[in-house]
């Protein structure tokens, strides 16, 4: 069931959020009873396999926690770290099994001439999301963050359906508390400020990023059939679907937060206007921020840890002021790019997500390095007042060609896109532009083409609306600051809110101004798409 359809916003949610407050009026637990059902029908909307396939996962995640749990006696660490690594392996081995084997069959088919039989496995939805969960879950029960839970609690923290999907990646530690501490009764300012919430969202998704999304995807099938692209649809192919997949995962983010406010619950930020970011350590802290928080506190914190031990170990200089370049290789460069192609590999059963992450590993180690050459050679404000006014286009510019790796279904398709974006493929334009402004045979370096004047009109035009919006506009945050809609958000977004009307706060003007973004949105539910995220 997608947030973005009328039986999610009509019904399921209206019964849902009907029969929470009915019955927390009688008790907590009926209540949180009622969501777990509740979430279980939403998991299952889509395919009811589903449903069996996450509850094994769930039972032997549930019964590791618990055996974890229970060997805590100084004696039994060693019990305690077997168990630990079995339930990582589980999991790991879990979202290998459905989400790449047949991306590993079909490989070995390709490139060892193997004749393995590929059967289609059923992938479940946001298995990669419930699976980075758990383990976060059960990391956090061996180290002792986690101390008390029952299996009412452990099932609602995992399937608490507006997280359910596509993130955030949330924390026992962080969600449970708000669930005890929960009245389960109606807060007509929690729920106004929800429905707003989700309202922005909805309208990010349905009408921002599928208007784009109708101009975008026919430059990339035809990068896939073979035809090249030229500068222009090559620059519209990567900037677009940019802006496409952050206005789609933007609202998913907002329909999310707004959700689980409705039931008196704010979920950890998980997107924060990355494309106003000025270098990408700044992007990364902005986009897919739970993912972020996780593969840096599981993945590069311990291996960058452990490195360093091994070198202090056989007494090698560590990083500082005068790190050498073997340092930094093996402290903050190794790391980086295993971190990332494990986020790359997350992302999707297929090389080019692998790509992806190396690039931005590569991206990343780069920054590092030119932060750390720059504020030495010329002091930390100078290197600010060098970079701030290029650090936002180049940021910009390279998530943007990353993006073509992501999008792209195989490597000719990207790099065909690749190509028309730095000229090989030429320069051409719609006849029909040129031949009114009579420049047919004035500009040189310009050829023209039978494509569409309107259609290139209307495209370059939906870009630069959605840049100015992206980079320029408040945003959801900002607007609802007052209202703190998420858990962890950074000083930039919990700020003061821009003044006058885009401060939000109940009333007749925003009631109306709210209404007419969500009408607007409900209009153009009769075309459902999926969330580029939906199914990670």
């Amino acid at each position: 069931m997608l947030f973005n359809s009328a039986e999610f916003i009509f019904a399921f949610l209206p019964v849902t959020l009907a029969g929470f407050f009915l019955l927390g009026r009688f008790s907590r637990g009926w209540a949180f009873g009622w969501i777990v059902l509740a979430s279980l029908f939403f998991y299952a909307w889509w395919n009811p396999i589903n449903v069996p396939i996450i509850a094994v996962s769930l039972a032997v995640n549930y019964f590791v926690a618990r055996s974890i749990q229970r060997y805590g006696a100084p004696e039994q660490r060693r019990l305690r770290s077997v168990l630990l690594v079995f339930g990582i392996a589980f999991n790991v081995l879990f979202l290998g099994y459905f989400k790449y084997l047949n991306f590993i069959e079909s490989s070995l088919n390709d490139l060892a001439g193997t004749d393995f039989v590929i059967v289609h496995v059923v992938l479940p939805l946001g298995i990669s999301f419930i699976t980075f969960q758990k383990i976060a879950f059960l990391i956090d029960v061996h180290a002792r963050r986690v101390e008390r839970f029952s299996a009412g609690e452990f099932f609602l923290f995992v399937m608490f359906f507006p997280q359910l999907i596509a993130g955030p990646i949330v924390h026992f530690r962080e969600m449970m508390p708000q669930f005890r501490s929960n009245a389960c009764r109606f807060d007509s300012e929690a729920f106004a400020a929800g429905l707003t919430l989700f309202c922005f969202g909805l309208f990010k998704k349905v009408v921002l990023a599928d208007g784009i999304a109708a101009h975008v995807s026919p430059l990339y099938e035809q990068a896939g059939s073979g035809t090249a692209l030229s500068l222009f649809p090559a620059w519209a192919a990567a900037v677009g679907f940019t802006l496409q997949i952050y206005f789609d995962f933007s609202g998913y983010s907002d329909m999310a937060l707004g959700l689980a406010r409705c039931f008196g619950v704010r979920l950890p930020l998980n997107f924060d206007s990355p494309l106003k970011a000025k270098s990408i350590i700044d992007f990364w802290l902005r986009w897919h921020v739970t993912l972020t928080r996780f593969l840096t506190a599981y993945i590069y914190n311990p291996l960058a840890m452990w490195l360093t031990r091994r070198r202090a170990a056989k007494g090698l200089p560590l990083r500082g002021p005068n790190t050498s370049a073997a340092t930094f290789l093996q402290l903050l460069a190794g790391p980086t790019l295993l971190t990332m192609f494990v986020s790359g590999v997350w992302h999707g059963a297929g090389f080019m997500f692998v790509l992806w992450g190396l690039v931005h590993g590569a991206y990343l180690v780069v920054n590092h390095a030119w932060r750390f050459i720059m504020k030495r050679a010329t002091g930390k404000p100078s290197y600010q007042r060098l970079m701030g006014p290029v650090g936002g286009v180049l940021t910009f510019v390279a998530v943007a060609a990353a993006m073509v790796l992501f999008k792209s279904a195989t490597g000719a398709e990207a790099a065909n896109v690749l190509s028309g974006m730095v000229g090989l493929n030429g320069v051409s334009l719609p006849r029909g532009l040129l031949e009114p402004l009579d420049l047919v045979d004035s500009l040189p370096f310009v050829t023209p083409d039978d494509s569409g004047a309107v259609e290139f009109i209307a495209t370059y035009a939906w870009l630069g609306a959605l840049f100015l919006i992206a980079t320029l506009a408040p945003n959801s945050l900002q607007v609802m600051a007052r209202y703190e809609p998420a858990l962890g958000a950074p000083q930039r977004s919990a700020a003061a809110p821009p003044a006058g009307l885009l401060t939000w706060k109940p009333g007749m003007v925003w009631a109306v101004a709210v209404s007419a973004v969500a009408a607007l949105a409900i209009l153009h539910l009769n075309a459902e798409s999926e969330f580029l995220y939906w199914q990670f």
